[in-house]
């Protein structure tokens, strides 16, 4: 039977008590790496620190609910709005609970609390005037009859130098500038593409200009006190630098916090008014005694985390709203802001499916503590910064297992060996461990990082945090090197005890200091100590560890046994990197549609495994061919059938402008319209050659995003063995554009699609005839025209690619 949940903590009288949020997740989709890094594992690590530091700490986070990106999403999967928030909880939850995220409470904006705090709130600003009615005009859908909330639109941004072409209509993703939708540049409805009008409508308005001076006052006192992060104040500067205009605070939607207002009865809060709000509510839902910690701002410290497009959310408009009340609420104390994590390439992107999402991250069968130490090390503090594979393999096969991994288990294997080799897995007596010079050095080193350490984590700087824990381990990776205690154990048995007591000290501080970071990965160590973390996992001054930092022997008890030591980390292989590269290329979207297609591949490749086109179970002769060549018998493969090969003519070609060995065609093969085909033959072809020449082109592979571009064909080649050389397979001159390549004459109907990976089309090759003519050839059977048959220039008994 499970043990019921602990009771919600208060704010204790005398003690820290430090209130830790984590920006809202939106809930219309799998959030990805960057979303993760940028709001809830940041602010997971602070919170585990605080713990760790025995403050008195609740992490609130939750799925933020309403607005128009879940109708959105609700229409694009033909449910309701309720039905999409459910199923994304559920994701969401699922994916921070697998990156060892812990909550204390991971609630939902779509709750009775909200509706109830948003809606006092609302009274409150009436009651003060400090809300205005207003008219104003709004894009109106005719073709929807309805008027389009800020996320159904799309245009292009209007801030000079940008000119993003998708801006959304609160939005611009690219420049991060906040836009009304009548703003954008030629404005289309997201939902059925036709162009909106303007049309006026009535709404509700935050009069932010009055309420300037007092939000002023606490920007300029907390930014200071609270120690904001640089991005953070630069960020809120701008706006203010701007000036302060009257905010919009309700919309015309149906899935939101309805207004408590006659007039307003059928509109909702907007979404930038009600989200931050859901800290609030997911708090009471939490906890009934809420107020103990959102309005006690002598007691408690509010830390919140999010990435930089939400700043001026956090820093204007929900400080604005709660001192518009006059209550006396806790506000942000200190602001922790990432920038952008970018993806091999390009951005993340949520909207658009690009990189890698945390069921992606699950499905690699990398661990958790492996993601999160990466994502760590490289958490876009100051700058934007890039996830790349195999930066996450030199991470993790050089930092985690050559330094960190190789520490502890050394140390704890050693001292596991039996009697003679070791000591039994108990650990020595070491007195008089500070006269050992080389021991007394490190306990030096060793307290300097910790220092650092402590400085670095109080101030939010989880980067610099985490690289301070890990200098610990590289100096005790040189101790234990320097200090050749293989060779002690039998030269100087005293100096030895006192080297691996010692180690074993550090091995435990060094479960305690990562913690924060890699939670699951303390755990193990801790289990390897043969010690529980609910019990001895702490860092706190009470304790004494801090202290103990300037004697790591003292960490554990001479006597104590530990348990089995085993491998903490492994090896990332080459193979797995450039693996997971090409899984992760592209769209969620595109690699779904790609692994569909390798399923139907396959299962068509399976049922035709040993099927033979034959006429009444007689073999095909075929013609001679001109030039002498002796005829040939030949079974085709019903396969051949599925092949829509064509003659296409390049009418365009340039270099793809994010990759360099990739051409970009445009190929026109019969159609209404030419289409865009990626080829990888700039090292071999040059430019010049081309343009405006005929090519054979496969049409009915799936198209497949390159390096960002989609390709939705392949035009045929031919490589010799070692594929050092590549050429054109090139139809006659006089063949029509958009005629299709048969096989000596037997023709079947292509199919629909096929695979990228396709063994059908692979078996291709380029055979040499007695004519001396080198000719395309299926199994010996000819690629044919109506005008002949078509050819390589000169690799024979190649591959056709």
């Amino acid at each position: 039977m499970a043990s019921p949940p602990p009771p919600p903590k208060l704010p204790v009288p005398g003690r820290r008590n430090i209130l830790v949020t984590s920006a809202l997740p939106y809930v219309n989709n799998v959030p990805h790496l960057g979303n993760i890094i940028g709001c809830v594992l940041s602010a997971d690590v602070f919170a585990r620190y605080c713990r760790l530091r025995g403050y008195n700490v609740i992490y609130i986070c939750g799925t933020d609910e309403y607005g128009t990106a879940t109708e959105t999403k609700a229409m694009e999967e033909k449910c309701s709005p309720k039905e999409i928030c459910d199923k994304y909880h559920a994701v969401h939850s699922e994916v921070y609970k697998w990156f060892d995220i812990k909550f204390d409470k991971f609630g939902r904006t779509s709750s009775p609390q909200q509706t109830e705090v948003c809606q006092a709130i609302f009274q409150k600003l009436m009651e003060n005037n400090w809300l205005t009615e207003n008219t104003m005009q709004q894009l109106y859908c005719d073709t929807c009859q309805r008027f389009l909330a800020d996320r159904l639109v799309e245009g292009k941004c209007p801030t000079e130098g940008c000119n993003y072409e998708a801006a959304r209509g609160d939005q611009c993703e690219n420049c991060s500038k906040l836009l009304n939708p009548t703003e954008l540049i030629d404005p289309k409805c997201k939902v059925c593409k036709n162009t909106p009008r303007i049309r006026d409508t009535d709404h509700l308005f935050l009069e932010l200009p009055l309420l300037s001076d007092k939000l002023v006052n606490y920007i300029n006192e907390t930014s200071v006190a609270g120690m904001w992060s640089q991005n953070a104040i630069q960020a809120t500067n701008a706006w203010l630098k701007e000036g302060l205009k009257p905010r919009c605070i309700t919309r015309d939607l149906k899935w939101g916090v309805p207004v408590p207002h006659e007039k307003y009865k059928d509109k909702v809060f907007y979404v930038w008014f009600d989200a931050p709000i859901g800290y609030v509510s997911i708090t009471a839902s939490y906890t009934p005694d809420w107020e103990k910690w959102w309005k006690d701002p002598d007691n408690v410290e509010l830390f919140q985390f999010m990435g930089k497009d939400n700043v001026p959310f956090h820093t204007v408009m929900f400080p604005s709203t709660l001192l518009g009340t006059g209550e006396k609420w806790t506000m942000m104390k200190t602001i922790s802001v990432t920038e952008y994590l970018n993806y091999e390439a390009g951005k993340f992107s949520k909207s658009h499916g690009i990189g890698v999402f945390g069921n992606d991250a699950k499905d690699t069968n990398i661990p958790p503590e492996v993601w999160r130490y990466y994502l760590l090390t490289n958490r876009p503090e100051v700058s934007d910064t890039l996830f790349t594979w195999a930066d996450l393999q030199a991470k993790l096969n050089s930092e985690l297992l050559n330094n960190l991994g190789n520490f502890i288990n050394r140390v704890l294997s050693f001292v596991a060996k039996p009697a003679g080799a070791g000591y039994d897995s108990i650990v020595p007596d070491a007195p008089n461990a500070e006269s050992h010079p080389l021991t007394k050095a490190l306990a030096e080193k060793t307290n300097k990082w910790v220092e650092q350490y402590l400085e670095a984590m109080e101030k939010v700087k989880l980067k610099q945090g985490l690289k301070s824990a890990m200098g610990i381990s590289s100096d005790g990776n040189a101790y234990l090197q320097e200090s050749q205690f293989w060779k002690l154990y039998k030269e100087d048995p005293a100096a030895c005890a006192v080297v691996m007591k010692t180690s074993v000290g550090v091995v435990y501080l060094l479960a305690c200091l990562l913690e924060p970071f890699m939670p699951s990965f303390s755990n193990e160590v801790l289990r390897q100590l043969n010690m529980t973390p609910e019990e001895t996992l702490s860092f706190c001054d009470d304790k004494g560890e801090i202290a103990k930092a300037k004697r790591p022997w003292d960490f554990v008890s001479a006597g104590h046994k530990i348990g089995k030591p085993s491998p903490l980390f492994k090896e990332l292989k080459d193979e797995e990197v450039e693996s997971f590269r090409n899984k992760f290329a592209g769209s969620q979207a595109e690699r779904s549609l790609k692994a569909q297609a390798d399923a139907e591949a396959k299962k068509v490749a399976d049922k035709l495994k040993g099927t033979k086109l034959s006429d009444g179970g007689q073999k095909k002769e075929q013609k001679k061919q001109s030039g002498g060549s002796k005829s040939k018998n030949a079974e085709v493969d019903v396969t051949v059938a599925k092949l829509d090969i064509r003659v296409g003519l390049i009418r365009k070609a340039q270099k793809h402008p994010d990759a360099d060995s990739l051409y970009v065609e445009e190929i026109d093969v019969g159609e209404e319209a030419p289409r865009t085909v990626v080829s990888g033959l700039v090292k071999f072809i040059p430019l010049e050659e081309m343009q405006n020449r005929k090519v054979c082109v496969l049409c009915n592979l799936k198209p497949v995003a390159m390096r960002g571009i989609k390709s939705h064909a392949m035009v045929l080649a031919a490589s010799n063995e070692d594929h050092t050389k590549v050429e054109l397979v090139e139809p006659p001159e006089p063949a029509a554009v958009g005629e299709r390549v048969t096989f000596a004459g037997y023709s079947g109907e292509p199919e629909a699609s096929l695979n990228a990976k396709s063994k059908t089309w692979e078996k291709l090759s380029a055979d040499l005839h007695s004519n001396g003519e080198l000719v395309a050839c299926y199994k010996d059977v000819h690629f044919t025209t109506s005008a002949g048959v078509c050819k390589v220039k000169s690799i024979a008994n190649g591959e056709i690619r």
